[in-house]
């Protein structure tokens, strides 16, 4: 705000100095009238001094030719004395000079005034209208990184920052939203932990009290041994189901990844995808192309969608040469299979099979950042919208698809 307040005093400072210069401008400017009389006085001179009599009708200034007599030097008019045959005469004139320029000096200002009116109307409406509910939003971010998700963002009734509210709320209610989604995880699992670490407990006392017996020598008969190496084996049995359990908890699914299943056209997929990748690869001078298709209805969810082709995208730029990716579309068995080829392949065969498991990195990443979740998310998102997608090599390229189901 203080820039702008800068630029606006700028604003009206230069309106003020152009104010000054056209009005001096135009004080100072000499009339054209005060030589159109001399030249007319000139004319009538001559005509007299040859014999003629002064006509007044061709005369635009000069308004009267008196000669010398009694009120001679009285005149409610401007006037000129001449001497012609050894008389004086006088020359009434009028100029509009005056006039003309008092007239021209107050259409300058009016409509210098008009313009400067309506420029310092528009940067009044930028303050008002635009900064002012914009600086206000400005501690929204900051609130959110922050982790202030409780408190809604306040609706204006603001036609530019309509839909931005509308997108940094739902953001937050997002957030809020995975904030609990990750609270209840964590507190299942804490759960889950503590109820299976008691369990443990009983089975490895016994264990353990067994043990003891046996090192003492407390059971002396074989079947009495027998006995409790079999419930010794029993319960160990039970500590590597509670043990399983642990370990399936550990591999479930731990993020939420929600789909709102739905249908859309083709074409709106692609269209978002080529206006975000179109600029952004011509900037790296990398090709982009996007093969013909014809469009169709898909089930889906549109975001989750652009999602997953996004990650397949980021991928092609990440590891690939850097000289070309294109999007090609094929149809079978009633799907869709959008691939994504991008040139200089660096995975090895023996990586695909791994390349959708979650926190997997290639032997090509090692000097990438990134956390192994982006192709282990495209899995995910596909299988939840009844999809699936698979990567293969072929030609020293590197071909991801994904495979969408017809509406």
């Amino acid at each position: 705000m203080k820039a702008f307040n800068r630029i606006a005093a700028a604003v009206t400072a230069v309106i003020i100095l152009v104010f000054a210069a056209a009005n001096f401008l135009l004080l100072t400017q000499e009339g054209t009238s005060g030589r159109a009389y001399r030249v007319e006085i000139s004319r009538l001179v001559h005509a007299m001094e040859n014999g003629g009599t002064p006509d007044l009708s061709q005369c635009s200034y000069v308004t009267a030719v008196v000669p010398y007599g009694e009120d001679f030097y009285t005149a409610e008019s401007d006037y000129v004395i001449r001497e012609i045959g050894g008389e004086l005469y006088r020359f009434d004139y009028r100029t509009e000079e005056n006039s003309d320029k008092n007239r021209n000096l107050l259409l300058v200002n009016a409509l210098l005034a008009v313009m400067a009116a309506v420029m310092l109307a528009v940067l009044l409406y930028i303050r008002l209208n635009i900064l002012r509910p914009f600086e206000k939003l400005s501690n929204v971010p900051y609130e959110l990184s922050r982790g202030n998700l409780s408190s809604p963002v306040k609706e204006m009734k603001n036609r530019f920052f309509g839909r931005f509210l509308w997108g940094v709320d739902l953001l937050r209610e997002n957030m809020e939203q995975q904030k609990e989604r990750e609270l209840d995880l964590q507190r299942e699992r804490k759960m889950l932990l503590l109820s299976l670490s008691h369990d443990i407990k009983t089975p490895l006392s016994a264990i353990k009290l067994y043990a003891k017996a046996l090192s003492k020598g407390l059971y002396k008969s074989s079947e009495k041994q027998a006995e409790i190496a079999e419930s010794i084996n029993t319960k160990a049995d039970e500590i590597e189901s509670y043990v399983s359990q642990i370990i399936a908890a550990s591999r479930e699914d731990f993020l939420s990844l929600d789909v709102n299943m739905s249908e859309f056209y083709l074409s709106e997929l692609v269209t978002q995808i080529r206006q975000y990748y179109t600029e952004k690869l011509a900037l790296i001078k990398t090709d982009f192309t996007v093969a013909e298709y014809s469009n169709c209805l898909l089930t889906g969810d549109l975001d989750r969608s652009v999602e997953v082709i996004q990650n397949m995208m980021e991928n092609a730029v990440k590891y690939g040469d850097g000289r070309s990716i294109g999007i090609r579309f094929a149809e079978e068995d009633g799907c869709i299979l959008v691939t994504v080829q991008n040139s200089g392949c660096t995975f090895n065969d023996a990586d695909l099979p791994h390349m959708f498991e979650s926190f997997w990195r290639g032997t090509n990443a090692e000097h990438e950042k990134g956390s192994g979740l982006g192709l282990y998310i495209c899995r995910q998102l596909m299988r939840k919208m009844n999809g699936e997608i698979f990567a293969e090599i072929a030609d020293g390229c590197m071909h991801v698809t994904a495979v969408f189901g017809k509406a």
